[in-house]
């Protein structure tokens, strides 16, 4: 009898263990399945594209590593990339994708190629020179969004893994803002410069993606310091007057501020970068993203309206092309994922359903190599809606 009677324990324990790993893959579908109701892009879909991303873009050592931003055999990138590079891993990370190694060899090379080591700005760029990614003189100068994103992740990071391993994120994050503001960000107006290298005219010039009211929020929280809230408050006033300036939204790719009234007008073309500066080119096409952001974390009325117009005008298009100007004439013909995976990235945050039906499989194409700069984009806005189904779920 004593025999039977620890055959049946043993044999329910059994059934309640079945019962209980039946209702865990119950939930792992329903999550799952709930997930692909909210935006139609499952986490496992965002996984497979971030594991091809790595696979396309990461080079560097056990060490560290840098976004590879060109096609040639010599490798180059740019604090731009390194940027990207480090919010697209610690978003990975945030959802179960990869781990702090990957995220601490991007830390890494951000630290070996800072402007000098009393200097935490990034070099701009850096070229390949036999086994060694070097930077020139010139090229010793920052770029304030690649700066921006590196802080941002640096932030995401200690709140993820915390700052008392290998790498102090909170240490550095802190001294990466401190010569962010001192030298990035404009006195006057309290908006972001292009750089720490700006003089006379191009002092007052602002490129407008970098208008990313998300991060100063988080700056300002962070550090305990006012200081950010003014840059925040003047961006979100200089995106909304922007946005009035045409029935479209769509805004220029750099703008030159003027007067205590911060007077806005879209600079000239080739004044900055190239000859699409006064339009929506290759620099603005992120505003979407960066704006919706703001609204997907912080519910700002501004930044939903904002995007809201901007999606409103891509309703009227056949398609997204890339560079527009600003009253909306297309200026190519050829459809782009810088262009096309804002867009589309800000129809899910907002709800917009004609552009998330017409638009569903822009975010989930297959990721490809040799094409840098749209791929990473459309990862950091999928990964971005990744997180936006965790907060949800």
């Amino acid at each position: 009898m004593v025999f039977m009677f620890r055959r049946h324990k043993y044999q329910w324990l059994i059934s309640g263990l079945i019962i209980l790993v039946s209702f865990a893959i119950g939930i792992a579908i329903y999550s799952t399945q709930s997930e692909t109701r909210r935006t139609g892009i499952s986490s496992q879909t965002i996984q497979s594209q971030y594991q091809l991303w790595k696979k396309f873009y990461l080079r560097g050592d056990k060490t560290q590593k840098f976004v590879k931003t060109n096609n040639g055999t010599k490798d180059q990138t740019l604090s731009e990339a390194q940027g990207y590079g480090m919010l697209i891993t610690v978003m990975a990370a945030q959802q179960g994708f990869d781990n702090q190694r990957v995220f601490n060899q991007l830390t890494n090379y951000y630290l070996n190629h800072r402007i000098s080591s009393q200097d935490s700005l990034m070099a701009w760029r850096q070229k390949q020179q036999g086994n060694k990614m070097v930077s020139t003189k010139a090229e010793k100068t920052s770029a304030t969004d690649g700066d921006l994103d590196i802080a941002y992740a640096l932030i995401l990071a200690d709140k993820h893994w915390g700052s008392k391993g290998k790498i102090n994120y909170h240490i550095l994050a802190m001294r990466l803002l401190d010569d962010i503001y001192s030298q990035e960000i404009n006195v006057k107006t309290g908006l972001p410069k292009l750089g720490d290298w700006t003089k006379g005219r191009n002092n007052n010039v602002v490129r407008t993606s970098d208008l990313i009211s998300v991060y100063f929020r988080e700056f300002a929280s962070y550090t305990k310091d006012g200081k950010w809230t003014k840059t925040m408050q003047n961006s979100q006033y200089t995106l909304q007057k922007l946005s009035n300036q045409n029935r479209t939204g769509l805004m220029p790719d750099f703008i030159m501020i003027s007067g205590n009234d911060l007077n806005l007008k879209a600079v000239k073309a080739n004044q900055v970068a190239s000859k699409y500066d006064a339009q929506y080119a290759f620099n603005a096409c992120r505003i979407p993203w960066r704006v919706a952001y703001d609204y997907q974390m912080n519910h700002s009325r501004i930044s939903k309206n904002v995007v809201a117009k901007i999606d409103r005008f891509f309703e009227t298009q056949k398609k997204i092309t890339a560079i527009y100007t600003l009253n909306g004439r297309p200026v190519e013909n050829y459809e782009n994922e810088a262009f096309c995976a804002p867009v589309v990235y800000s129809a899910e945050v907002l709800g917009n359903q004609v552009l998330k039906k017409r638009y569903k499989k822009v975010l989930i194409n297959p990721i490809v190599d040799k094409d840098y700069y749209p791929t990473t984009i459309q990862m950091l806005t999928l990964l971005a809606i990744g997180n936006m189904n965790n907060k949800t779920r």
